[in-house]
């Protein structure tokens, strides 16, 4: 399964979700809406205004969410 990670360089919970992704060997695209203004109208366009910002198959999380995340992914 691939992810998509909406974050920004200063965050720990998009830097914790990272490396828990690598960990359950889930590929991810980062998009950093702070370096990239497509990336930042996408998450807004979401409406989120808030990151991490998972997006795992059809599944959006917000937050760290561990739990969730193994539950879609098994």
């Amino acid at each position: 399964m691939n992810a998509t990670i909406y974050t920004v360089d200063t965050c720990i919970y998009c830097i914790k979700v990272k490396k828990y992704l690598l960990e359950k060997n889930v590929k991810y695209e980062e998009k950093n809406v702070q370096e990239d203004s497509s990336a930042r109208k996408e998450l807004l366009s979401m409406g989120y205004r808030t990151v991490p910002v998972i997006i795992l198959g059809k599944e959006e999380i917000v937050g760290f969410d561990k739990e969730k995340i193994d539950k879609i992914i098994g």
